[in-house]
């Protein structure tokens, strides 16, 4: 009976949203207030470093300079997510994967609307600095979009 609860409550969904927003924003601060825009601390030299970054922009750097739009998109997206919501707490791998979205988009908002600008901080050297939600946004969607292409089959 506790499953089937915890199921169709949505508290999942919640939970790993929340989880999500705390985690990023936790490390953030951190970066904010311990490092200046530009240093980098490597962690495994070469490979990954934890680099400060401020994006004004998009993943890779697309849209630089758009805030507005950006935070009106994310709204947007926000809005479809607990427009579904009835449909995303009938399972729990939706919960899952709606939770990790909708988790980076709040902590990346969260960003925009108090510095103008989403900090970046995971860096791979083969790849864009990035951060915790952007990671959990880009994993939600892959995931969501594998449930749905077996859901078709």
């Amino acid at each position: 009976m506790k499953k089937k609860i915890l199921k169709k409550s949505g508290l999942i969904f919640f939970l790993i949203s929340l989880c999500v927003v705390l985690l990023d924003q936790i490390i953030k601060f951190f970066i904010r207030n311990s490092m200046n825009p530009g240093d980098s601390i490597p962690v495994i030299n070469n490979i990954f470093h934890i680099t400060y970054v401020t994006n004004s922009g998009a993943g890779f750097g697309i849209m630089q300079g758009k805030i507005s739009l950006l935070i009106w998109f994310s709204m947007v997206v926000i809005g479809i997510i607990l427009f579904y919501y009835d449909k995303i707490q009938e399972k729990k791998s939706l919960q899952i994967f709606s939770g990790l979205i909708l988790g980076g988009i709040l902590s990346n908002l969260i960003d925009r609307l108090l510095f103008g600008f989403v900090i970046d901080f995971l860096d791979f050297r083969i790849w864009p600095v990035f951060n915790i939600g952007d990671s959990c946004v880009c994993i939600g969607v892959f995931f969501l979009i594998i449930y749905f292409i077996k859901k078709e089959k």
